[in-house]
Parts: C-alpha cells; structure tokens; sequence
C-alpha cells in the first residue's frame, strides 16, 4: 500500500467515523424536538415537553468530557485506532437500544430513565471521536496541508446531520403521522448498527499514527498524559476550551435551537429542518475552505475573522427567522452555518498543534469536549428556556455573541500554531 493511499484511507475513516457518531448523535437532536416529548414525556405541554426532552439531550454533552477524559488518557497510552474503534461501536450500540426503547404509556418513568442513560452513552462515546479522528490525520497528513486534511474529519457533524435529517425525513413521508408517532421514528436508530459496520469496516484497515509508534518505541508515552495536560499545558488547555466555546454554541443555534424557534414561530418544520439541510451542504464547503485558508494565511486570523463575522451574523439570523420567509429562513441558515464552517475548519489543526504526541489525544479531546459540554448542552436548553420565559430570542442573540467573543479570546492567547511541528 503507497503512502498516499494509506493517507487517503485515514482521512476516510475519519470522515465517515465522525459521520457515523454525528449521525446517531444528531437523530436525538432532531427527535428530542418533534418526537420524545410525546412518547417519553407525555404530561409536559408545548415547550415544556420540548424543555424535558431537551434536557435529556443536554446530559449527552455531561458525558462528553468524561469520554474525553477516558479515551483521550488510554488513546495517549496505547494508540489513537482501537480508541476510536471503541467509541464506534458504542454509539452505535446505544443508538440502536433507543430505537428499541419503550415508551412511558409501555412501562412508565422506567423509559425516561433508561432514555437518559444511553444518551449517556452516546455522549461517552462520542467525547472520544473527535480527539481521536483528528489527531490521527494530522500525525498522518503533510505538515503544510495540515489545516485542510484535518478539516475533513469536522464534515462528519453537518454530513452526519445531512444523514439524519434526511432519514427521519424519509421515514415521516413513507408513513402516517399515527405511524410515524409510533413506530417510524425508530427505525433510522435501529439503522444506526448498518452505518456503523460499514464504519467498523473502514476504521479497522487504517494503521496506527506514525508519531505515536515512534514514541512508544522510544518509551515516551506517559502513564498519566491526564494529569500530565494540565500541569505542563494549562494555557494551550484554555486555549482550546475558549476557542472551541463559540464555535460549537454558534453550530447549535443554527441548527437545533433553530428547530425549536421555527416550531414556536408556527414555522412549518419542513421549512426549518430543509435549511437546516441545504445549510449543511454550505456548511461542510466552508469548514474544507476554512483548513485551506489557514494553512495559506495561518489558523488565528482566518478563525477569529470567522468568529467576529459569525457574531455580526447572529441578530441578522433571528430577524430574518423571525420574519418567517422560507428563503429568508434558507439565507439565515445558510449563511450561519458557512461562517461557522470556515471558524471550525480554520480551528482543526489548531487544537492538534497545541499538544506534544504523548498528551494530544488526551489535550485535544479535554479542552473541545468540556466546551462542548457548557456550549452545546446550554445553547439550546438555555434558548427555550428564554424563549418559554419571555417569548423573545433577544437573550439567545446576546449569549452567542458572548460565546464568540470567548472563542476570540482562546485563538489570541497562544502563538500562532500554523509552522509547529507536530514531532
């Protein structure tokens, strides 16, 4: 096998892991906001249904760090692949046994509860995907590309919400609405075990990372990389944590809470969940010109630009939501999720390049999913929260542009990172 070709087997596994997870992950999301209020949470009316289903996808982002946490430390200590073959096969696994679940009219309070704890299984597992993918693409990939080839594993999100959207999608118009409340929204869960052996089947041909062989040979990785991060690391740690803060609040906006705001609007669903899709296609353009474009011009200016853009873009993206145009709406998500594509892409090699090889995965999968765990929990539990409360997305707007002005701050704190050399 050529080098490039291994290459190219790497960048694919890692594309299609992430999409994989995403795509169990984001079928919650969607099913959380149309589907569970019904059929885990039948005594909570109108947003307060959406509240408590909504709550429970939050405690998906509490798991994500301690996933993090766990994969990142035996990822540092006995390699990147079989962590991420792991954390493929649990999402899956947990995906499946929501589809299957019974409803609280079947066996009472006991659905709720066990629909919480495998959306706490689903949050592990995807805690230590994105660490993981990224950081073998970047040990894999050519140092002056590095920006691009380590954007591709960030396409899973948007293509892994493609996939579930358009599954649900599918499923709603081959059945009843009586059939669809019932029994077809389960089906795209169930399906979750089909797209993950096809992911298995990729991940487990790729080869180890090439620096992580090396410094294992040369016995330098370490038996607490955890312990390790914080202590030799703390200011590249924050950096990601900042950084990683308006990036992922600014994607959930645009794309869950969305669903709820267009759903309190009386926006037809069709209408939100189809920009949400088209958005997607623009979102995963801009995350593979965002890592381009900081490999030329360097990863702080292109992502803070992105962040300053994204921020402006915010009040613009209710207003015209609010205006409840469809092409209005298409525009408003279109265009958010393009400047969030280009601040995730320009930020991807940023985080591996903080780290030496025996703490990245550990430092990587941290300071990302712990953001991730304040963010994207919070964003859209605390945007229907506002919204129940004062029927007003103003709160919302403020709150995202806070997140960004946080991810500004993460980039500015370190030295440019485009010229580190990962060895």
């Amino acid at each position: 096998m050529t080098r490039s070709a291994g290459f190219g087997r790497v960048v694919g596994a890692g594309v299609v892991g992430t999409t994989v997870e995403f795509f169990d992950f984001f079928l919650y999301a969607s099913a959380a906001t149309a589907i569970f209020p019904q059929v885990f949470f039948p005594g909570s009316e109108g947003l307060l249904g959406v509240l408590a289903a909504l709550l429970t996808y939050a405690v998906g982002f509490v798991a994500r760090p301690i996933g993090g946490v766990l994969f990142g430390h035996f990822g540092d200590r006995l390699g990147r692949k079989r962590l991420l073959v792991i954390s493929l096969l649990m999402m899956g696994v947990a995906s499946a046994l929501i589809g299957v679940l019974p409803g609280y009219a079947e066996i009472g309070v006991a659905a709720p509860i066990l629909l919480t704890v495998l959306r706490l299984a689903q949050g592990f597992a995807l805690g230590g995907e994105f660490g993981g993918a990224v950081v073998l693409v970047a040990e894999h990939g050519p140092p002056k590309r590095r920006g691009f080839w380590t954007a591709w594993p960030q396409t899973g999100g948007p293509l892994g919400n493609l996939l579930a959207n358009g599954a649900l999608t599918t499923v709603a118009w081959l059945t009843t609405d009586a059939q669809y409340g019932s029994w077809g929204w389960r089906l795209p869960f169930i399906a979750s075990l089909l797209i993950v052996g096809i992911g298995l089947w990729i991940r487990l041909r790729v080869e180890e990372s090439p620096l992580f062989t090396a410094a294992a040979k040369a016995e330098r990785t370490v038996r607490t990389p955890l312990l390790r991060v914080f202590v030799e690391h703390p200011r590249p740690l924050f950096s990601a944590f900042a950084a990683r803060l308006g990036e992922n609040a600014a994607f959930y906006v645009f794309t869950v809470f969305l669903l709820v705001y267009a759903q309190h609007l009386g926006v037809p669903k069709g209408v939100a969940t189809g920009a949400v899709t088209a958005g997607s296609v623009v979102q995963v353009l801009g995350m593979l010109a965002g890592g381009a474009l900081s490999d030329r011009f360097g990863r702080r200016p292109v992502a803070v630009i992105a962040a300053v853009l994204a921020a402006g873009w915010t009040p613009v993206f209710f207003a015209l939501v609010g205006g409840k145009a469809s092409a209005a709406i298409f525009l408003a998500v279109a265009t958010g999720l393009l400047l969030h594509g280009l601040l995730t892409g320009a930020q991807s090699a940023f985080y591996t390049e903080l780290f030496s090889t025996e703490l990245r995965y550990s430092g990587v999968s941290i300071g990302y999913q712990a953001a991730t765990m304040f963010s994207g929990a919070a964003a859209p539990l605390i945007g229907t929260a506002f919204l129940r409360s004062t029927g007003s997305a103003t709160p919302v707007v403020l709150m995202l542009m806070l997140c960004l002005a946080l991810t500004v701050v993460g980039m500015l704190v370190v030295p440019e990172t485009r010229h580190k050399q990962l060895s």
